[in-house]
């Protein structure tokens, strides 16, 4: 069964170059830079600003409550002393469709928007936000339903026939290669019908400088939106970066050799045992549908509730497995990957570090390059962004040189991805992405996940002639995930506050919040905060 697929790397490319009317020449007339903003509050020149990060989210109500809900109440209760929330990415699953964002997005977080006394009325395309949810693209934004028929017959239906259409979060739509996405949170320059109403919108919206030239302004009450899939901005002397790390998650081709092949044939033993579990849970599903006379679990009884989201949860990363399996098996020398990007945050962290304005540099993108959660470590797609990232650092070191003082290339890395949450440091890594603080925040809402049993410490093997091939890069300190089992099962659902500090380099307190479901009962986990 494959109920979602992922549109090609150069398909996400170049329909967000679309969107947002990329190099249009009435754009580079006016000397405007589409990859930069400035979060005009008033307050952005404060030293000490606190924001928040969640991740992971938009799901629906579990046991008749809905965890995203939870952490929102538990948003609302510093949201006055923060600036912003950024967002790690996966807005809407399971398929980013358009039509979840009302009840998986808008009624959650209802009073981070304005007219959010009435959500319903609030269209996903027009969301103004009075405190700015400032978001990147996750995996889910970009899937895509595949042939309904695929979806509506054969293997499906006995597992549809029980939950529910809507109840799976399917849809009847994808995200029509990250449309949804698009429409909610970027500029969509391309849905303005003529040249003049295009350059009025340029001349309107696009009135704030920096070194790189005009940019979005954005005005929390007034216009939301933001100007690419990945961008810039800077706050309190912080340099923020916002990444699509959709772009260059591609696994390495394997090898042409008797290596490659054993790798090849691994996966493939591997995809038809994932198969095999398929079509076990599909089993189960239709056992279960005939104890209870045929009638679809509900979602709002707790016991069928706990079994529908265990289920669903587990069929979901059977579909992740499945997808970052194809991608091992397809990926070749001709595989795209956007350098482009790339070289774009590496240029913008050279000219970040030669600015005497600037005390620290913050990046955040969904795919987490260190994690222990036990369904992301071992994904290709993890070594693939990991690669990448370390190879845009090294450049950048080369380029800065001593400017660094010792210091490494970022203060802090967030990501989501990994429904949990964790805080790792990078180890002595013989790159230059050593000792580099990493928060995963990726537990806002979606079913969280166990801690692999592997440990916490995390090593890597590098082609190398001398020395050790592996050696440890990371070091897990702190993981919140799920936990024990039935019936003492804990499922903690989660977010981040971090209070920024005056200084340079500046000092980051990290404040972790936490909804816990345990058995039927919710209550709020107390977590120590700790400083980095």
């Amino acid at each position: 069964m494959k109920l979602i697929s992922e549109p090609s790397i150069p398909v996400k490319i170049q329909k967000m170059k679309e969107r947002v009317r990329w190099n249009h020449s009435s754009i580079v007339s006016r000397l405007i830079d589409q990859t930069s903003m400035v979060l005009d509050d008033g307050r952005d020149d404060s030293p000490e600003f606190s924001f928040m990060v969640i991740g992971d989210t938009g799901t629906k109500s579990h046991y008749g409550e809905h965890p995203q809900r939870k952490i929102a109440e538990l948003m609302l209760r510093g949201r006055d002393s923060c600036r912003f929330v950024l967002h790690t990415g996966d807005v809407i699953y399971t398929v980013g469709s358009h039509e979840y964002y009302s009840s998986n997005f808008i009624e959650p977080y209802r009073e981070f928007l304005e007219g959010g006394e009435n959500p319903k009325s609030i269209r996903y395309d027009r969301m103004v936000f009075n405190l700015p949810i400032l978001p990147v693209l996750g995996n889910h934004d970009y899937y895509d339903v595949p042939l309904m028929y695929r979806l509506l017959t054969g293997t499906t239906q006995p597992l549809r026939r029980m939950f529910g259409y809507k109840d799976i979060e399917i849809g009847w739509h994808g995200s029509y290669q990250g449309n949804a996405y698009a429409k909610a949170f970027l500029d969509y320059l391309n849905a303005i019908p003529s040249l003049s109403e295009l350059e009025r919108h340029l001349d309107t919206h696009y009135t704030a400088k920096t070194d790189t030239g005009r940019c979005l302004r954005y005005q929390p009450g007034h216009f939301t939106r933001l100007p690419n899939r990945y961008y810039t901005f800077r706050y309190g002397g912080i340099d923020f970066f916002a990444l699509d790390s959709n772009t260059f998650n591609e696994p390495l081709p394997l090898a042409a050799t008797k290596e490659g092949e054993i790798n090849r044939r691994e996966l493939e033993k591997r995809r038809r045992e994932i198969d095999q579990e398929e079509s076990e849970i599909l089993r189960i599903c239709v056992d279960a549908e005939r104890l209870v006379d045929r009638h679809r679990l509900n979602p709002d009884i707790p016991k069928q509730a706990e079994q529908l989201d265990e289920l669903s949860a587990k069929l979901e990363e059977i579909n992740q497995i499945k997808l970052d399996i194809e991608k091992q098996l397809t990926s070749d020398k001709s595989s795209a990957i956007d350098f482009e990007q790339l070289e774009w945050l590496k240029q913008r962290l050279i000219e970040s570090w030669h600015n005497s304005d600037v005390r620290g540099r913050i990046i955040y993108f969904h795919h987490p390059p260190y994690v222990t959660e036990n369904s992301k470590w071992h994904q290709a797609e993890t070594l693939a962004v990991r690669r990448h990232l370390r190879a845009c650092f090294d450049a950048v070191a080369l380029q800065v040189g001593s400017l660094t003082q010792g210091r490494s290339i970022v203060d802090l890395i967030l990501n989501g991805h990994a429904h949990c949450f964790e805080y790792l440091r990078t180890a002595d890594t013989g790159y230059a992405d050593s000792h580099i603080n990493c928060i995963i925040s990726g537990g806002s809402g979606h079913f969280p996940r166990r801690q692999r049993q592997e440990g916490t410490e995390l090593m890597e093997t590098f082609e190398e002639i001398d020395g050790s091939p592996t050696r440890k890069i990371a070091d897990s300190l702190l993981f919140v995930g799920r936990e024990g089992y039935k019936p003492h099962r804990r499922l903690p659902y989660s977010f981040v506050r971090i209070d920024v500090q005056s200084g340079s380099p500046p000092k980051f307190i990290i404040r972790p919040f936490v909804a816990e479901r345990v058995g039927e009962n919710w209550c709020d986990r107390a977590m120590d905060a700790f400083v980095i």
